[in-house]
Parts: C-alpha cells; sequence; structure tokens
C-alpha cells in the first residue's frame, strides 16, 4: 500500500491537489475514522432507561452499532446504514436515513461513515451519532450533516426526534454550510468531568478565510439548550489553538476524547516546508466564549517528543484516548492519548508506520510514555514499507477509577497493509498491547486464519476497522471475500490468534445479507 493524492471523495476535486492523508484500496477509499471509546454516563436513569454503557433500549444489556456506510438503500448506491445490535438477542434495526426520520437516502450520503456514542440527555438510555459527511445540503455537494438518534425503551430512535446539524442552521451558525465541508468525517462524544455532554464533529474540508480545506471542528455541549463553538487554527477567532491556520492542514479529520481531553488531529499540517508531516492539539472541556480551552500542541519536533517530523508521515491520522489514574493520584485527572503515524518512514522501510503513547495532565502537559513500531523489542512481526503501522488505533481502560494497569489500560493497532502468508499483499492485521508499562509485554496479533475467523486473502486490510470499549476490542472486516466479511469482538486480554467471544456477519442473527462494507465503522 501507498501514499497517494486520491481524495476520501471526488478524486478530481481540490483537495486533492495536496497532500497523503487518505489510504487508498483500488478504487475504495479507506479513510475512515475508529473515534474514541463511548463514556459511560453515570446520571440518574430515566424510566425504564439503565445507564449501562451502548444501552439504546435501556435494558441493561450492551448494544452494538454496526455502519455499513457503502450500502444502496432503496436503489441509492453508498447511501449507507448503520445496523443495531440488541443485546441479548432482542432483534436487529437497519437504521437508514429514513428510519432515523431525518430526510432521505441519496446516492453517495455514506450515512454511517463515522459513529459515536453518548448519553445526549442524560436520561440514562444511550444515544447514536452518525456522521454523512457526503450529504448534500441543497445544492452544495459533500457539505456534510450529522444526526444524533435517541435511545429510548422502545428502542432507538423510538422516543424523542432525532437532533439534526447542518452548518448555517440551528445551533451550528458560526459557520454556513459549503460544498465539500465534510461536517461528520469524523465524530468524539461523551461527558466531561463536570457531568456535561459534549459532541466534536470534525469538518476537515472546510476552507478558513483563503486557505482551502485547512479544517476545523465544531463542539456541542449540554442537554435540552446545546452551547456550539467553533474551533479553528485562525488566531483571530475565540477557538484559536497555538498554531497556524494553513491550506490543507485538515484540522478535525481525527478526534479522541475522555471526560478531561479532547484532542484534534490535523494529518495534512505542514511544519515549515515539510509537507504533510501532521499534529495534533490538546484541549480541555473548560469553555472560554463557547470553545474549549486549548491547552498544548504536539508534533514530533516538539521538546522531549521521539522522532522528527518528515514529509507525509501524517502524524495523527488516528487518535485515540483514555482515562488515566496515575500511581497515588486521588482521582482520575490525566489522559492517556494514542496518537498514529501510518506514514512514518523506518529504517526499514517507507510508510511502516509507527505510534506514539502519551502521558496529559489536567493542564494539558504531556510526556511522551512509548513510541510503538514493529521493530521495538518484544513487538511481534517486523516493519516493513507500505505497513501502515497505526493507520487505525482504538484503546480502552476497563477500570477508569482505579490505578491504570497494563491488564485493565490496552491499545489495539491496525496493521491494513501488511503482508499474509506466502505474500499475500494488504492482509493487514491488528496488535493489541498495554497501554502502561513496556508496549512489547504481552504484545497479541490476530490475523485472518489467525484468530479472526476467515481465511487469509489479499486485500482484507485488516485493522482498517477498529472499535473500543469497555466490552472489549471489535474488529471489522469490510473487505475482501464476502464470506470474510464480519464485525468480531474480542476481549481486551485475548490470547495471540483466539478466538472472538461474539461474532457479528450479514444474513445471520436478523441482519440483512447486504455485505456491502459491513463493519467499516462499529460503536
Amino acid at each position: 500500500m501507498s501514499r497517494t493524492n486520491t481524495a476520501p471523495h471526488g478524486a478530481a476535486r481540490r483537495r486533492a491537489a495536496r497532500g497523503a492523508w487518505a489510504l487508498t484500496a483500488t478504487a475504495l477509499t479507506l479513510a475512515l475514522t475508529a473515534g474514541p471509546a463511548p463514556l459511560v454516563s453515570t446520571a440518574a436513569a430515566a424510566a425504564g432507561c439503565s445507564g449501562a454503557e451502548s444501552d439504546f433500549n435501556g435494558d441493561g444489556i450492551r448494544d452494538t452499532a454496526i455502519a455499513a456506510p457503502e450500502a444502496t438503500v432503496n436503489g441509492n448506491s453508498k447511501a449507507g446504514v448503520v445496523h443495531i445490535v440488541y443485546g441479548g438477542g432482542k432483534g436487529v434495526l437497519e437504521l437508514t436515513q429514513e428510519a432515523a426520520k431525518s430526510g432521505g437516502s441519496e446516492a453517495g450520503d455514506q450515512f454511517g461513515y463515522s459513529m459515536a456514542v453518548y448519553d445526549a440527555d442524560l436520561d440514562g438510555c444511550s444515544d447514536l451519532a452518525v456522521g454523512t459527511p457526503h450529504e448534500d445540503v441543497g445544492t452544495l455537494v459533500d457539505a456534510g450533516r450529522v444526526v444524533v438518534v435517541h435511545g429510548d425503551p422502545a428502542g432507538l430512535g423510538g422516543g424523542r426526534a432525532t437532533a439534526q446539524y447542518v452548518q448555517g442552521a440551528g445551533p451550528v451558525t458560526s459557520l454556513a454550510a459549503e460544498a465539500e465541508d465534510w461536517m461528520g468525517y469524523s465524530l468524539a462524544a461523551g461527558k466531561s468531568s463536570t457531568g456535561v455532554p459534549f459532541l466534536a464533529i470534525g469538518s476537515p474540508g472546510e476552507d478558513v478565510g483563503t486557505s482551502a480545506d485547512a479544517g476545523a471542528v465544531i463542539y456541542l455541549s449540554g442537554t435540552t439548550t446545546l452551547t456550539a463553538g467553533l474551533v479553528t487554527q485562525d488566531g483571530t477567532t475565540a477557538g484559536a489553538v497555538p498554531d497556524a491556520v494553513e491550506p490543507y492542514d485538515r484540522f478535525g479529520a481525527s478526534l479522541a476524547a475522555t471526560p478531561t481531553h479532547l484532542a484534534i488531529g490535523s494529518p495534512g499540517e505542514s511544519q515549515g516546508d515539510i509537507a504533510d508531516a501532521g499534529a495534533v492539539t490538546i484541549f480541555s472541556h473548560v469553555l472560554v466564549s463557547g470553545v474549549p480551552k486549548p491547552l498544548s500542541v504536539i508534533t514530533q519536533d516538539s521538546p522531549n517528543v521521539f522522532g522528527a517530523c518528515e514529509t507525509g508521515d501524517g502524524y495523527a491520522t488516528s487518535l485515540a484516548a483514555v482515562p488515566h489514574r496515575a500511581a497515588g493520584a486521588t482521582s482520575t485527572t490525566e489522559s492517556l492519548l494514542v496518537v498514529g503515524s501510518p506514514g512514518e518512514d523506518l529504517t526499514t522501510g517507507v510508510d511502516a508506520g509507527a505510534v506514539q503513547v502519551f502521558r496529559i495532565d489536567a493542564a494539558g502537559a504531556f510526556t511522551e510514555t512509548a513510541w510503538i513500531d514493529q521493530n521495538v523489542a518484544n513487538v511481534l512481526s517486523a516493519a516493513e514499507a507500505g505497513d501502515h503501522f497505526g493507520q487505525r488505533v482504538a484503546a480502552a481502560n476497563t477500570a477508569a477509577n482505579d490505578i491504570s494497569t497494563p491488564t485493565e489500560t490496552r491499545v489495539a493497532i491496525g496493521v491494513p497493509g501488511e503482508e499474509g502468508p506466502n505474500g499475500l499483499p494488504d492482509r493487514g492485521q491488528v496488535h493489541i498491547l498495554p497501554l502502561v508499562g513496556p508496549p512489547g509485554d504481552g504484545d497479541v496479533i490476530l490475523a485472518p486464519g489467525y484468530g479472526l475467523p476467515t481465511t487469509a486473502a489479499p486485500r482484507q486490510y485488516a485493522g482498517m476497522s477498529i472499535g473500543g470499549s469497555a466490552a472489549g476490542l471489535y474488529v471489522g472486516m469490510p473487505y475482501g471475500p464476502a464470506e470474510g466479511r464480519a464485525v468480531h469482538l474480542f476481549p481486551w486480554n485475548v490470547a495471540t490468534a483466539g478466538a472472538p467471544a461474539q461474532t457479528f456477519k450479514p444474513g445471520e442473527g436478523g441482519i440483512p445479507a447486504d455485505v456491502a462494507t459491513f463493519g467499516t465503522v462499529v460503536r
């Protein structure tokens, strides 16, 4: 796999002019966001709502959202659908834009391109935010839209009306919708340490002034009355970050959040003459003039950060974050941030890829705790050209209120360009490692035919779809032979080549048989 200048939607458009931020596979663009783990709501549950993590129908059992953004809906190619699998064998909901009562499905919308789960109204039932960055708004192609479908004892969408967010309407008045903004390309959601629900929406195609595709993030906070803030790199705005706005930064292409911090990636960020080096900016959830307070910026040229900014690194192409409680701390006020740099060149090959882990304190000060690549001691496999190690990352802390340990604080790293047996191109694989302590202690590999219950084949790109939560690690297999399309749930402490605890497969358990990109995003 190699870098290209192909944009996520419409290769001939202007954002193809520069940048290596999207990984492509033949005609299929694989630039989908893994996103952060959802956070558990501790609010008092409304009648019939349990307050459990990812519980859309309030019965106390975790439910699963599986997106197929290139599925055909009502004859419309790549309109997109999200399959809701209710836990406890309570059925499946096929969530289209019609079912969500959020307009009609249209060709190329890609409903479900990004997703996030949180309790938006603090009623104890989980709500699902769904991004449709290729939604046309009026005549504006690919302006993008985000909807929040509310959980209810009657099922997802069975109660409160779906909330719809487009630029220039409702609470999102800081920006006017424009063609190719891609609002909803990435999402992060949860509840801050002060108990306020938030939803961060990435719009990496946003033009800021004369800077094309500089990018922006819309930050919504509150319940019934929402505060909407606009975050850009433009120093003249209230939400400015300690950086400079430039064309093709694509600020907001990746997002991650904990109750303490919000991280925003700009993988197209230039450092001097070094194009597409990348950067990540850290914010608190404290609002200043309606927007999150910027704390710090991390690049590979930052002091005490390992490595160096290089052309095409794509630093912060992927992000994940979990709460962290250090030994001796009396509360959980820190975060561990995982930053993927899939374009990182190593001595063993171009675009081999790497991942860095940072400990972020409440004030935003950061300390690098790990550099991870496939050449690091005891990390399995070997770094090779085109592996794209870190194209996707996911993480979880299964005991966020306890002192963080290697057993409870885990990271999954996708390596979609990894070759398989006998040189199978781009079979892909997933590494699961501890976030605390040496990363090589207990590294685990999952791959097709090696834990993932499907035969290894070319261009399966295993590791392009991973999602983490306290329930375990979801590994989606939306590409490759049709018979292998599925989503597999693994315990975080699964052994190498261990079997999944649960498998979701098209045509089984009430899930429709359509296999088009089933499992591209899982929450």
